[in-house]
């Protein structure tokens, strides 16, 4: 009797710990990344996104992906370079401090990750991730885990 009452317990209990999760939420028409639980945002900052609008369709489109994505990787990103092919050449630092790589169907190179170039943020100028100012990045940094969800919501177009 006692193995069925803690078996009742901790199926009671697990919808309540899945409701209790957080999860990463992108508006593209808000230009806003926020980390939501049970309902309330607990983090929120401005973001840049896609230079292109609409879902990502192949590699090279500069369209941020659409839908529900994890989060299936942490990386090191502070000695990442990058030619952003402006005629400036390859930038130090180009991802920040943090890539939080998402899981995309058929793109493996899309995630979340700080800027070189802080006043890119709240626009359209991406390849495809979604980027932030480090100090953001940082700040997000202490919400994320693995396997964590991220919804980024469908443009207004």
């Amino acid at each position: 009797m006692r193995l069925i009452m803690i078996i009742f317990c901790v199926i009671a209990v697990m919808p309540c710990r899945l409701a209790a999760q957080s999860r990463i939420v992108v508006s593209k028409v808000r230009m806003e990344l926020a980390v939501v639980e049970e309902g309330d945002t607990i983090f929120s900052c401005p973001c840049a996104l896609g230079k292109n609008y609409g879902d990502k369709q192949r590699k090279g489109d500069c369209k941020t992906p659409e839908g529900s994505f994890t989060i299936c990787s942490i990386e090191d990103s502070s000695s990442w370079k990058h030619d952003f092919n402006d005629g400036l050449g390859v930038r130090d630092h180009a991802y920040g401090s943090y890539f939080f790589r998402l899981k995309v169907p058929r793109f493996s190179e899309i995630g979340i990750h700080g800027t070189c170039m802080p006043a890119s943020i709240g626009t359209r100028s991406s390849e495809g991730c979604v980027r932030l100012r480090d100090s953001d990045l940082l700040e997000l940094k202490k919400h994320i885990r693995i396997g964590m969800t991220c919804v980024i919501e469908k443009d207004s177009i």
